[in-house]
């Protein structure tokens, strides 16, 4: 079996998906003409606007909600393990995902925004969605979410597990089965809550644990300053291939940044869609565009924030292709936290361990809870019609033994189930979103067009020609008689 996993993940991560993530990112930057730069102010001033409905949340409920999804284990264990087989140059590599990743990420999360529908009272939304209604392909989009079912109900929350038994046995010597049910136990009490209690956890927790740990990080940084434009240095060199020690991995380096970039930031991936269908906005460009830079956020701020602390330590291994060691300083340590805990550590004595457990585990667990919410959409897709009050239930059970057991289970098995189902993910929302290119464009265009009048971008699909955009057509209504608040807040209602 663990053969079997081996051989899918290097089918699925093979040479195609790695360039081809990159392609695709670029692609949507060049039609957007790089939008992540030109509107990177607007991005995070409309974080903060807009409020939750009976059938939404806010844009920054929403955010956090992704967010929660993206900043998990990927941004300790998985920033560890992209350096440990990829070198430093592999840093460079997910910052680059992440930039052009950006766009994607704006293009897939408009177009959630666009075709979402309201069901049991609730926003709805997410690739299967825009699969069958933007493409017109039912069976594809059931094939993605059982896909999504798969990966986020099963497979990958028993990396986010094991990587909180991990780091927790390794600063406190808890066992794993205690840590694990502890971990379900905290779980089952938020995900019985529904959405709105998921959202608003996200909101509070996301935020606090985030700012924390780039403080930390800021501080070795600032103890370290003298040696940054080194480490700046041996990132990009060892990127390009022209550092004597890592140059020859460069191919490693590409595969590994930005395979752990997409684990981190999800930016294509298809999971941060689902969270975006569900905030109340005007127009789906604006939350199209306060996903792009949750990206940012992620990779950028969160990622970077354990690389350095990595890199400016030197507390970290890399493994050559042939499996030697161009570095060994950390004799007998697998790649993981374990290379944060002991970065903190040789800084701070004693308090890396502790901190980077309390970390994980906040990183890690609000991930689980943003898999359920996804995993929850995609039910909510296939029973539309149908009673899903026992699938639902039967849904909370599976995920709660998922996590149980990938908290208890070894961890490179957990993290080779965890690349296939984001690698099923990838795949299939990469050539969706590639097909829906023209509508996601006509909508930001129109966006744009709006603001440059002065107006509210309200969204009209009709006007762009853009069909089967139902809730935006039979169920949505702007309140007020001018649409162009001229500074004003307008509400909205659906």
């Amino acid at each position: 079996m663990e053969a079997f996993i081996n051989w899918l993940v290097g089918v699925l991560w093979s040479s195609p998906m790695i360039y081809g993530c990159l392609a695709v990112g670029l692609l949507f930057s060049i039609l957007t003409r790089f939008l992540q730069v030109r509107h990177i102010k607007h991005m995070f001033v409309l974080m903060f606007k807009g409020k939750s409905s009976d059938a939404g949340v806010s844009s920054f409920q929403a955010l956090a909600l992704a967010l929660s999804g993206r900043v998990g284990t990927g941004n300790i264990a998985g920033t560890a393990t992209a350096i440990a087989f990829g070198g430093p140059g592999a840093v460079f590599w997910m910052w680059a995902i992440a930039f052009i990743g950006a766009s994607s990420a704006f293009i897939e999360s408009t177009l959630a925004q666009i075709y979402k529908e309201k069901q049991d009272g609730e926003y709805r939304g997410g690739p299967a969605y825009y699969i069958e209604k933007g493409i017109g392909l039912k069976w594809y989009a059931v094939i993605f979410a059982i896909s999504a079912l798969l990966a986020v109900g099963i497979l990958m929350p028993g990396i986010q597990s094991n990587s909180i038994a991990l780091a927790v046995d390794n600063a406190f010597g808890l066992n794993t089965n205690i840590t694990a049910i502890i971990i379900i136990a905290l779980l089952a009490a938020i995900i019985f809550g529904g959405v709105k209690r998921i959202a608003k956890t996200a909101a509070y927790v996301v935020p606090f644990m985030a700012i924390g740990y780039i403080l930390l990080a800021l501080i070795i940084i600032a103890m370290n300053i003298t040696e940054l434009p080194a480490v700046i240095g041996l990132i990009f060199r060892s990127a390009f291939a022209l550092d004597s020690a890592f140059g020859g991995i460069i191919g490693l380096a590409i595969s590994w940044g930005v395979k752990r970039g997409i684990y981190s930031n999800e930016a294509g991936q298809g999971t941060g869609p689902h969270a975006a269908a569900a905030a109340e906005v005007s127009h789906p460009a604006k939350q199209g565009l306060v996903q792009a830079a949750s990206v940012y956020i992620d990779t950028l701020l969160v990622c970077s924030a354990t690389a350095f602390m990595i890199i400016f330590t030197g507390m970290y291994n890399t493994q050559a292709a042939d499996g030697s060691f161009i570095v060994e300083n950390l004799k007998g340590i697998a790649a993981g936290p374990a290379y944060t805990q002991a970065a903190i550590d040789s800084v701070i004595p004693g308090f890396g361990s502790g901190f980077v457990a309390i970390a994980l585990f906040f990183f890690a667990f609000t991930t689980i809870m943003a898999y359920y919410y996804i995993a929850e959409t995609n039910i909510a897709y296939l029973t539309k019609g149908r009673n899903s009050k026992i699938p639902m239930l039967i849904l909370k059970v599976v995920l709660l033994a998922s996590t149980y057991y990938g908290a208890v289970k070894s961890a490179d098995m957990a993290w080779a189930l965890g690349d296939v189902g984001l690698g099923l993910m990838v795949w299939l929302n990469m050539i969706a979103i590639l097909i829906l290119a023209k509508p996601a464009l006509a909508t930001f265009k129109d966006y744009e067009a709006q603001r440059k009048q002065g107006l509210d971008p309200v969204f009209d699909p009709v006007k762009l020609g853009i069909k089967n955009a139902d809730y935006w057509v039979d169920e949505y209504k702007y309140e007020g008689d001018d649409p162009s608040p001229k500074g004003k807040d307008k509400s909205f209602t659906a």
